[in-house]
C-alpha cells in the first residue's frame, strides 16, 4: 500500500502548487490606469504652442532669406547697368 501512496502523494502536492499558483497570479493588482488624454481645449492650446514654437523661426528665416534675395537683385542689376548689359 505503501506503493500506491507515494506517487498520490507527489500528485496531491503538484495539484496543490498548481492551485496555489494559480490562485496568486489572480490576485495581482491591476495596472495602474493610462494618462487620460487632456481636454480638448487644452490640446488645442498645447498644439497651437507647438506649432508657433515651430513657426516662428521658420518665418524669420523667409524673412532673411527674402532680404538676401533682394540684395542679390539689386547688386546683379548695379552689374548689368556697369556692364551694360
Amino acid at each position: 500500500m505503501s506503493d500506491t501512496v507515494r506517487p498520490l502523494h507527489g500528485l496531491v502536492r503538484a495539484a496543490v502548487v498548481t492551485v496555489a499558483l494559480v490562485a496568486l497570479a489572480g490576485c495581482r493588482p491591476e495596472p495602474p490606469p493610462t494618462e487620460q488624454p487632456p481636454e480638448p481645449q487644452a490640446q488645442a492650446q498645447a498644439h497651437t504652442e507647438l506649432r508657433d514654437a515651430i513657426q516662428a523661426p521658420q518665418d524669420k528665416a523667409r524673412e532673411v532669406e527674402k532680404t538676401v534675395q533682394d540684395a542679390a537683385d539689386r547688386q546683379q542689376a548695379e552689374i548689368d547697368a556697369a556692364t551694360g548689359g
